[in-house]
């Protein structure tokens, strides 16, 4: 079975809070949560576990597609040293700059 991507742990994190905070327990959340994302029982209350942690549902995030540049290596190489002080993929720090460039808020890992 493949690995779940961030939206979708996002999704189901905010299932799993959003069962929480109307009151489900624990037992009631897992069983909801698998049923309605075709989970096993241990995977569901992984994720009731993890959303207990919660504060506020997390922010969705717009799905991201695969896009091929030619950069100068100079340019890639401060990427990935910008990158790497930041503790974000270059991806997101891409994303961030182009943001930033285009003048809109940053997607935050889009």
């Amino acid at each position: 079975m493949p690995r779940s991507t961030d939206s979708q742990k996002r999704q189901r994190l905010n299932a799993a809070y959003g069962l929480l905070t109307r009151g489900l327990s624990t037992a009631e959340a897992c069983v909801s949560l698998s049923d309605q994302f075709a989970l096993s029982r241990r995977q569901a209350y992984r994720y009731v576990q993890e959303a207990q942690s919660l504060m506020a549902p997390l922010p969705l995030r717009e799905a991201a597609i695969a896009v091929t540049f030619k950069l100068p290596p100079s340019l890639i190489q401060a990427l990935r040293q910008r990158a790497a002080s930041e503790g974000m993929t270059l991806s997101d720090t891409l994303a961030q700059a182009l943001s930033a460039y285009l003048g809109r808020a940053p997607d935050h890992g889009a």
